[in-house]
């Protein structure tokens, strides 16, 4: 054990204490096997309970055990009259009482008395209360009392103002209490409900919170209980799935939707209904790469007669079952595609708009961290916090402060480098999609920007252009087939290694991968699925030097010109 001394002992003292566990070891076995045996014949009685009795008192882990347990009561339970029942459960809970003392965070001891005190004729929930407060002033980050306590208040039916008052002691006397904050989180959002997101908390109590957990990390900076407390109210509610796009292409007779989040469509259901010029449309819906697990995008062929270049115009509307309203677009005569999308800004995907009172509380926080952060000036959670806070106030406006912090974040935590490059990209990209949102463009640059990782693709099904020139890709993700306008795509100076899993992109005529680690021809052969690639540069990958590679190249992708230069 930690903090004790090592104690040498004799021979002698060595092999009593072997022969002691032996002796120990053979009892323990014994009393099992008869529990076992009398389990097997039927027999649950009270011998079987003090059998179990003498085990679970010295292994409260012994989870079969409690299973045993539990089939006893249940019989004697039959058996007996209330009066002893009431006597058995009394028993019963001052055993479960000691077992917590021989281990306090045995996952069955307290499963078993949960489940005990379900069958108790008059639990006294106070008492239970009272047992997990001096459980949790010996280790207040005991998780197992902390969701038996949660259990207890239920059905207690505690005031969720008194347990927060619990957690304002707890908080008080440790601001290093995660358990306490994580209670908190779980009470906030009941006591005061978000009316649009009620998994949050309402702004009013927010704002109280923001500024009780500002006094516990510039009490101690380097206690990380409190930091992801703040991360946490920082935060939003997750956004529900939502159909986002549908666009239609008159060159391939296809549709296509879009969603924020992968869905499932069951073959011959009604999850996703296609109705043409107000008529349904009997599809079948099927996901780019085929395997039609659940996905972001979906996809179906359009008849003839839903594309006739004669009439002037045609009308789409897509019902999913799982959303509230429909999407609809119009064809018109001579157009070869039209869609219907939502937002990014007008939905509010990447931030949250922001009230005076919670701008100037969060601005007043920012300030407060970047006085901290002066400090403590290699404080990651102050760092990751002022990230984070710029995120929340103005992405775009912070963007050029937000990388240096990055930089600076990235020093004080090389062991996490990897994670903060992944963060910095995603925030990247969400900037790059708000930039050509609000440009009402379908061009998308985001060339020499470092980034590791391609997220959020499925808001990009309109884009015909996009530049990821200059950055540390390795992959292309199979998401990419969200991409379904793609004309352009420009991959040069990158570190991709192969287009192995690349899923054909049905508008992509030019790509350039020059400069990357591309080392054979076969690398490419997910390009021979793209229908209308007509232009592919190479230069400067390991595979231009190899003197076969060209006649390798044109025998893989014969119609398209190859610039290896």
């Amino acid at each position: 054990m930690h903090g004790r001394l090592k104690v040498k002992t004799t021979e002698e003292q060595a092999a009593a204490k072997r022969l002691e566990r032996e002796k120990k070891l053979q009892e323990y076995v014994a009393a099992t096997t008869a529990i076992f045996e009398k389990r097997k014949a039927g027999q649950l009685d009270k011998e079987a309970l003090e059998l179990t009795n003498q085990i679970l008192g010295a292994n409260p882990n012994f989870a079969t055990l409690w299973n045993c347990r539990r089939e006893i009561i249940l019989h004697l339970e039959e058996e007996g009259s209330p009066e002893e029942m009431q006597a058995l459960c009394r028993g019963e809970l001052s055993f479960l009482e000691s077992c917590l003392r021989v281990n306090p965070k045995s996952y069955g001891t307290w499963h078993h008395r949960a489940w005990l005190l379900g069958r108790v004729p008059h639990p006294d929930w106070a008492w239970e209360l009272e047992l997990c407060a001096r459980f949790l002033e010996s280790d207040e980050r005991n998780f197992h009392c902390w969701d038996y306590r949660r259990f207890v208040a239920g059905r207690a039916q505690e005031p969720p103002e008194a347990e927060l008052r619990f957690t304002d002691g707890l908080i008080a006397r440790n601001f290093s209490n995660y358990s306490s904050w994580h209670h908190r989180s779980r009470l906030l959002p009941r006591l005061h409900p978000d009316p649009r997101h009620p998994a949050r908390p309402a702004e009013a109590a927010l704002l109280r919170e923001l500024e009780l957990v500002q006094n516990a990390f510039f009490t101690d900076p380097n206690d990380q209980s409190a930091w992801f407390y703040h991360r946490w109210l920082l935060g939003r509610a997750d956004l529900e799935p939502a159909l986002i796009c549908v666009y239609v292409c008159r060159d391939d007779a296809s549709l296509a939707v879009a969603f924020s989040q992968p869905v499932g469509v069951r073959p011959g259901s009604r999850d996703l209904t296609l109705f043409a010029d107000e008529a349904p449309l009997a599809v079948t819906w099927r996901t780019p790469d085929g395997r039609n697990r659940p996905g972001h995008v979906w996809l179906c062929d359009l008849p003839a007669s839903a594309l006739n270049e004669h009439w002037p115009q045609h009308s789409f509307r897509v019902h999913w079952a799982g959303g509230d309203a429909p999407k609809e677009c119009v064809l018109f005569k001579g157009c070869r595609d039209c869609w219907c999308r939502d937002s990014v800004t007008d939905e509010q995907v990447f931030r949250c708009e922001l009230s005076v009172e919670k701008s100037t509380l969060l601005q007043s926080e920012l300030e407060s961290c970047k006085e901290l952060q002066g400090l403590e000036p290699e404080n990651k959670w102050c760092l990751l916090t002022i990230i984070l806070l710029m995120r929340a106030l103005d992405p775009l406006a912070y963007e050029r402060e937000t990388l240096g912090y990055f930089d600076t974040l990235k020093a004080a935590d090389p062991m996490r480098s990897a994670y903060l490059d992944d963060l910095r990209s995603r925030f990247l990209v969400e900037n790059g999609i708000l930039r050509m949102e609000y440009a009402e463009a379908r061009v998308l640059d985001l060339s020499g920007r470092g980034l590791t990782l391609l997220c959020h693709l499925e808001q990009l099904l309109l884009v015909t252009h996009l530049n990821l020139a200059g950055n540390r890709l390795r992959r292309l993700p199979p998401e990419l087939a969200a991409l379904r306008c793609l004309e352009v795509l420009e991959l040069d100076e990158n570190e991709i290694e192969t287009l192995d899993g690349l899923p054909p992109l049905p508008r992509l005529e030019e790509l350039s991968l020059c400069r990357n680690r591309l080392q054979r021809a076969t690398d490419l052969r997910a390009l021979a699925s793209f229908p209308r690639l007509r232009g592919l540069a190479l230069g400067a990958n390991p595979l231009s030097s190899l003197p076969a590679a060209r006649a390798e190249l044109a025998t893989l992708l014969p119609r398209v010109q190859i610039a290896l230069a």
